[in-house]
């Protein structure tokens, strides 16, 4: 995505709320989205935008205010990511986390040096001006540090806000010309006092109102898609996931008959899913789903394949040729809606830098989940209403549109299903006792009442087997993966730790109910250094 085509998206695709945004430019601060986030949880909207962004692009959106990102680089490195420095005298208030505020310093005249004591992780905050930026942050709070390189001296104009024993500049301001700068960063959760921070910055200084709410922006999105879309027909592949039916239902409110579901079974999904999710739609909100039964042809694609990535490859190319002869059966469609959210769009605009030099970077860990990109010559046009939207807003939406519990709250789900949780090749018999294991994983959880204490439980299996003793027989048979793990967006996640009690009754069901397996173990492994998803 180009710059230009970047910021003109900003200025037209969010009407009712540009006016009242915060804009955070981007220096490849693993934190970017966070900072959005954290300003959406004030009922204010924010966009990520690139730091090559000018100050007369920037002046366009007339943002409320501006956040300068923290960043990997040094500010004083050769091809370090500097932005334009008009920015700083648009008279538009800006705050500088950590690298953003070095770059604000050294743009203004001030100094940044590496210093002997680096601050890594929490550190206490000293308040030295308990108003304006740091109202109602406590002292001696905790905030967290990321950080070898202080503020040495500050501009003209500049007073000391607050410090730590390591960082003698931990907070500082000109509040003339309100540029404030935090060494800390008040996005991450460690950061106690950081969203009242946040607060501050977005309603006292930025004098913001809290418009962003799931009601506007329902009403703003049918709206929109009503004019989008006038009186064409669009085309929904359908999941089931919180996102596709979202998705469904705000269509189907802005255009009714107009909108055309369809939910390919590639034989991967989960027990009773396929059913349920058809039944859901069409008898209890009476949305038409055109149900296309499709496991044989995809089994048959995937016999022999082994690896990660082939099997990804195979169920994207396959899925897409499925989709193709499905639409046009059923078409013509002039519009394709697409479950696009925000952290897409901020991904595909690559405002990513590499440390030390500034050059633009993506690394691919894997896949994305969701089934591959859909073929050029489809000659749709797209319909995207959830793209401004994180994953946590999404939610909220569905649960005002009225969603039941199964869709709103369901776990997230791979678009290749079971198949990458089943490692090496797919078999019919190992896709029944992985489904029936991951169907008494899920049953156990909801018992228990224990399903949303979780951001995703689920069983894997492994292409191996193992001796065991059932009835005084000797049984080799397939061992099932526990994977409990709890987040707050998927980007890193922590193992849960799980009651025994629970384990010991997810593992006697699963040894004695699916015929197969006779050893259950628990993985204990954080993102990073694994993923969540084995495959």
């Amino acid at each position: 995505m180009t710059l230009t085509k970047q910021t003109q998206e900003i200025s037209s695709s969010s009407t009712q709320f540009s006016r009242k945004m915060i804009v955070i430019l981007d220096f490849g601060s693993q934190y970017s989205e966070l900072i959005a986030r954290r300003i959406r949880e004030t009922q204010v909207y924010s966009e990520v935008i690139s730091y090559h962004t000018n100050a007369a692009q920037l002046a366009a959106l007339n943002p409320r205010g501006i956040i300068l990102s923290g960043g990997p680089n040094s500010v004083y490195d050769q091809g370090a990511p500097h932005c334009d420095p008009e920015i700083l005298h648009l008279g538009i208030p800006i705050l500088g986390v950590c690298y953003g505020m070095q770059l604000m310093v050294q743009q203004l005249g001030g100094e940044v040096k590496q210093t002997e004591l680096a601050e890594y992780g929490k550190a206490a905050l000293s308040i030295d001006d308990p108003t304006d930026l740091l109202t109602n942050v406590e002292e001696g709070t905790t905030m967290w540090m990321s950080h070898g390189d202080s503020v040495t001296k500050m501009p003209s104009g500049f007073e000391l806000l607050a410090h730590t024993n390591n960082t003698p500049c931990a907070a500082i301001a000109d509040h003339q010309k309100k540029l404030y700068g935090t060494q800390f960063h008040p996005e991450v959760v460690h950061s106690v006092g950081g969203q009242a921070l946040i607060r501050n910055f977005v309603y006292h200084i930025c004098k913001c109102e809290p418009t962003w709410t799931t009601e506007a922006f329902v009403e703003e999105a049918i709206r929109e898609i009503r004019v989008k879309v006038g009186d064409k027909r669009v085309l929904l592949a359908l999941s089931g996931g919180v996102d596709s039916s979202t998705l469904a239902f705000l269509l189907h409110e802005a255009i009714g008959e107009q909108l055309t579901c369809m939910f390919i079974d590639q034989g991967f999904m989960r027990k009773y899913e396929p059913e349920n999710l058809v039944q859901i739609f069409q008898e209890l909100f009476h949305i038409p789903v055109e149900y296309v039964n499709a496991r044989d042809r995809f089994l048959a694609k995937l016999q022999g394949v082994t690896a990660p990535e082939q099997k990804r490859k195979f169920i994207g190319h396959e899925f897409i040729k499925v989709f193709e002869e499905e639409s046009k059966r059923l078409g013509p469609f002039d519009y394709l809606a697409q479950g696009t959210l925000y952290p897409d769009v901020i991904e595909s605009a690559n405002t990513n830098v590499a440390p030390k030099t500034g050059e633009r970077i993506a690394v691919k860990i894997k896949s994305h989940h969701n089934v591959g990109g859909l073929p050029k010559d489809l000659r749709f046009k797209l319909v995207e209403p959830l793209r401004k939207l994180f994953k946590d807003e999404v939610r909220k939406v569905a649960r005002s549109i009225g969603l039941p519990p199964e869709i709103v709250q369901r776990h997230p789900f791979p678009g290749p299903g079971l198949a990458i949780r089943i490692l090496g090749e797919i078999t019919n018999e190992r896709l029944k006792i992985l489904r029936n294991a991951d169907f008494i994983v899920r049953d156990e959880i909801k018992r228990q009442g224990m399903y949303n204490d979780f951001w995703q439980a689920f069983a894997v299996l492994l292409p191996i087997r193992s001796v065991g003793v059932m009835g005084d027989q000797r049984t080799y048979a397939y061992p099932i993966v526990l994977r409990f793990v709890s987040s707050e967006d998927g980007m890193t996640a922590d193992w849960s730790r799980v009651p025994y009690e629970l384990l010991e009754t997810i593992s006697n069901r699963i040894v004695n109910e699916v015929e197969g397996v006779n050893r259950v173990v628990y993985d204990i492994t954080s993102k990073p250094p694994g993923t969540i998803e084995w495959e």
